[in-house]
Formats: structure tokens, sequence, C-alpha cells
């Protein structure tokens, strides 16, 4: 994603000056508009940059106000304000106003030419649309074809600039199979993202974005990542309500490996959306899933699954009962009645029923340790069956 920040880096911009909106200059920008009046307010585009030298405001403050709020509450990137004999100077009621809203606003001395740096501006965000494209193909390439054409990846990722013989790291943010992905919401990852990690390549599609990363390129190495992670999820519930959104990272790999980090991203994400409470994003720190994740003979592991728990699952499916649900709750709470009572809204003497029922359907003690740990292990099996 392009942002305002890679734009500005660009020399033949430097005398061009942010004057306001600061905390949102890593706003995302897809393209840049002329505006000279506000009644052509409906033909811009969300994330468009705009740029204005004041010839319809002829020197009417109240006017510019009037014409930063509106292009503010349109979602553009900023306003570009082009300094001379219709703009004077920026009113402190504009710097004011951007501050609050984290909403850039820039100066342009009148004898820099409007269509000079449109020119510049198209021409930047086309060569970074190309690069980007490459960027996509290139990583989809590596994660997503059965045998990925190496002589491509590697030139690919040469000419992007990102050394082959590093290890690298998957980051996905996937949503809600039902939930497109806007702009808006990429911003606000990528944004905290980018704060710890330099993202390398990246692409979305299919409800998930993918970020290339790698621990030997950091932008703030001391930032927890589930700290950057919980911030992510605050600020999209802030801005965009409940968005179904989890994110995961898999381990570091050689180029040939990548695969692999991709799929243990994805595992990790499922069991955050299983198990929010446990604040799991890394796949480092899953625990002993690891141990269920490294056996090669998954037909174990699912018999192991459907003998611990196959009978009580059955024995529901005919009753209409839900001993499975009330063992886990059972298990999660260590056994202890009242908060289990408490949990499912039941009376004690309902929660000891079932335990009895439980152990007389599975032949087993739940007082005892080993039978706990082995249902305990059965249910961590599930949180990882598709």
């Amino acid at each position: 994603m392009i942002t305002l920040n890679n734009l500005f880096t660009l020399p033949e911009l430097e005398l061009i000056h942010l004057v306001a909106g600061n905390e949102g200059i890593n706003r995302p920008i897809s393209g840049v508009n002329v505006m000279e009046s506000d009644s052509l307010a409906e033909f811009f585009k969300e994330n468009e940059l705009l740029v204005t030298t004041g010839i319809n405001i002829q020197m009417d403050e109240q006017k510019l106000i009037a014409m930063v709020q509106m292009a503010f509450h349109r979602k553009t990137s900023g306003i570009i304000l082009n300094v001379g004999p219709y703009i004077p100077y920026i009113p402190e009621q504009v710097i004011a106003f951007a501050n609050e809203h984290c909403f850039p606003v820039f100066e342009m001395p009148w004898v820099y030419r409007v269509a000079d740096f449109v020119k510049i501006t198209v021409q930047y965000l086309a060569a970074t649309e190309q690069k980007e494209t490459k960027s996509r193909h290139a990583l989809s390439e590596v994660l997503f074809q059965p045998e990925p054409d190496a002589d491509y990846v590697s030139k690919a990722f040469t000419q992007l600039g990102i050394k082959t013989d590093h290890d690298f790291a998957i980051i996905v943010c996937a949503c809600d199979s039902k939930q497109t992905i806007s702009s808006s919401l990429r911003y606000v990852a990528e944004d905290e993202l980018s704060r710890k990690y330099k993202l390398l390549l990246s692409m979305h599609g299919n409800a998930q974005m993918i970020y290339l990363v790698s621990r030997s390129e950091f932008n703030d190495s001391t930032l927890p990542l589930k700290k950057i992670i919980e911030t992510i999820y605050q600020k999209c519930e802030e801005k965009f309500g409940k968005t179904h959104l989890s994110i995961g990272m898999g381990n570091e790999y050689p180029l040939k490996n990548l695969t692999k980090s991709y799929h243990e991203a994805m595992t990790v994400i499922r069991l955050h959306q299983r198990h929010p409470e446990l604040s799991i994003y890394e796949y480092k720190k899953i625990g002993a899933y690891k141990i269920i994740m490294d056996v090669r003979e998954r037909n174990v592991i699912e018999a192991f699954h459907q003998e611990s728990l196959g009978l009580l699952y059955r024995y529901d499916q005919l009753h209409e009962t839900d001993f499975v649900h009330f063992l886990r709750v059972f298990l999660e709470e260590d056994g202890r009645t009242a908060n289990i009572a408490r949990k499912e809204f039941i009376h004690r003497n309902t929660v000891l029923y079932k335990m009895k029922k439980i152990e007389s359907i599975l032949g087993t003690d739940l007082c005892q340790p080993f039978a706990k740990t082995n249902l305990s292990l059965a249910f961590m099996i599930e949180d990882l069956m598709d």
C-alpha cells in the first residue's frame, strides 16, 4: 500500500511541507485530484490526495476551512494548499482541525507548479503500483504454487531489493470470508505492523492480507508483537465495529520453505478464532499445540480424538444433549463446580449430574488428572482439525 509518507520522500517534492495532521502521514494514497470547487466533491474518491490553488475561494477563510473539512469527510488522503495570491496563509483553524483529526495538510509554495506536482505524483504511483504487482506475483508464486519457479522468484526478489539468502516469516491478517478487505482496514494493519517490521512484500485477497517480513530487518525490535496486534484489534473495532479480524505469524524459514510459515500463521489464526482469550499471535508461542502439529501421522491424532470423544459426540447427536460442550467447560474451569455453574447458568446439582453422566458414557473418572489430561489433549486436537 502506497502512503503519503512514501510519496513525500521524493526529492522532487522537498519544497512541499507538511504543516498539520502529522499523525496521518501514513494514510494511503491512491491518486491525485485538483480541487478548485467544493461543489465537485462527489467526484473525489477515497484516498485521493487533493490539491488546490484556492482560485475560487478568493481569500475567503471560511470557505477554505469548509473545503478542508469536506476533504476530510470525503475520506481523502490529505490536501495540499498552494499558498499564494488566493491562499495567502493557512488559517490556524485549518491547522487545529487537521491536527485534531490527524488529517495531513501540506503547504506548497506558489512557485511550484501544480501541473508538475500532478505529473510527478501520477508517475510515482504508476511505478509503485507496478512494483507492488510484481511483489504480489512473487509472493503468490512462493506460497501457493506446488513447485515454485525458483529462477523467477530469485530474479523478482533481487529486483525488489530483497536478499534471498535471508530467513523470512509470514504474517497473515484474516477476516471473515463474507467481509471484504477495505483500504482503510489495510491502512490500520500496515500502519501498526510497520512500526515493528519492514514489510518486504504483501498481497491481499480471499479475505486475507499476507505480509513477508524478516526479523533481521526491523523498524523497532523492542516493540512486542502482541501489543501491536492488540492495538490493531482495538483501532479496527473503534473505526469499523466488529470486524472478525484475526492475525497470526509463522516462524522464520529459508525462502524455499516459506509455505510452512504461512500454514503456521493460519494455525495461529484458527486457534485465535476458537480461543481469543488465550491471546496467541505467534506460532512459536502456541505451546503444546506444536507437539500435535509435529505428529506426521495425522491418522494417529485423529484416532486418539475419536477414541477420547467419539462416544460423547454420538450420545449428543442421539439425545440432543450438550455434554461435549459441557466437558470442554469442565476442563477449562479445572472441574471447579461453582465456576462451571456460574459460567453455564445452571445449578450446582446439575453440574454434578452432568459430570456423573459423562463419566458413565466415557467409562472414566473425571477426577483423575490422567483422564483430564487425555480429554484436554483431545480437545486441543479438535482445535487444530479443519
